[in-house]
């Protein structure tokens, strides 16, 4: 695998998944131009709580991807972009879903043309396992129907879409790398795992959830982290989709009663609350992904087990329980 050091832009970089691609960035060598959208607190999101050293190599640009001009200010200079921005809570998507095309669509253009007109080398669009909807067959791999299930997923296709004919088009350097669902520090507790974490933590004996049938494959932060930065990297993977995941799926009752053994708290009880159902035809039964594509183009694979991968995240979470609200969902 060949990579360049240089000034790279990371949208969504505020967010859960951008602050760790941010920090894996810079450890590498990399001056990174972090998109962090503008609020009248003067918040950066997670990317407060990176170290100082780190965040020395960062440029923080304050701002919204559904602004071209913001769009193209970020990306003005750069050698490759990363773009994770977008709205992401499902629930939200049945509420709201105009904001979701605004975001996950109008953004992804503007991030597209900006690409365009400043000649970058690299653009990695993030995609998500959500536009499979439930597997036709398994393990899913880049090959499987697209099915939108929630708008949230709809937008997420569109912009796949978009970003497949701008290569087509244009040739837009883009690569769209589809990770299944991620887990670790600093995830929103609207997310299965922190949510029951931070439940156990705050003593709840009584652990609220959403339906624990459908069955996920989990991949742990720092190796979704890893998968962008293979997938901007290795030369030639222009036009293509990536799926990045472990190959193991785990019902979302059984993760939850990993976690509580995992939190020495066993004897919990798990109630499905209607607050954190979808719609039944619109939830999402199973995912297990097939990463044969990205691991053979670039050599990436995960390097961290779901237990290690809890265990961090609990002993994170725990440790920082002031910032989540136990029991209280945002959707």
């Amino acid at each position: 695998m060949s990579e360049t050091t240089g000034l790279v832009a990371v949208t969504g970089a505020d967010g859960f998944i951008g602050s760790h691609l941010v920090e894996l960035l810079v450890t590498r060598g990399h001056r990174v131009r972090a998109l962090a959208q503008y609020n009248s607190f003067g918040s950066w999101g997670w990317l407060d709580t990176l170290p100082p050293d780190i965040l020395a190599q960062v440029e923080v640009h304050l701002g919204d991807v559904r602004d071209a001009g913001s769009v193209n200010a970020l990306v003005k200079g750069t050698g490759t972009v990363y773009h994770l921005a977008a709205l992401i809570a499902i629930p939200y998507s049945y509420h709201a879903p105009r904001s979701y095309v605004e975001t996950n669509v109008i953004g992804t253009m503007n991030v597209l043309e900006a690409v365009r007109a400043h000649d970058v080398h690299r653009m990695v669009h993030t995609s998500t396992s959500e536009t499979y909807g439930t597997a036709q067959s398994v393990p899913i791999n880049e090959s499987h129907p697209l099915q939108a299930q929630s708008p949230y997923a709809a937008s997420k296709a569109a912009a796949d879409k978009l970003a497949e004919s701008y290569y087509a088009s244009f040739e837009t350097p883009v690569v769209t790398l589809r990770p299944f669902n991620t887990f670790g520090p600093r995830q929103s507790a609207r997310a299965f795992i922190p949510t029951v974490i931070s439940q156990l933590a705050a003593g709840a004996t009584t652990i609220k959830v959403g339906a624990l049938t459908p069955t996920r494959d989990f991949t742990y932060v720092r190796d979704t982290a890893a998968a962008f930065v293979a997938a901007a990297t290795v030369p030639g993977l222009e036009g293509r989709v990536f799926n990045a995941g472990t190959g193991h799926e785990v019902s979302m009752g059984d993760l939850a009663r990993t976690i509580a053994v995992l939190m020495a708290r066993p004897d919990v009880r798990f109630v499905t609350e209607d607050t954190r159902r979808r719609p039944d035809k619109s939830e999402v039964m199973r995912l297990v992904c097939d990463s044969s594509r990205l691991r053979t183009a670039t050599g990436w694979a995960p390097r961290h087990s779901l237990q290690e991968g809890l265990a961090e995240t609990a002993h994170w979470l725990t440790g920082n329980l002031e910032r989540y609200r136990p029991g209280v969902y945002t959707v």
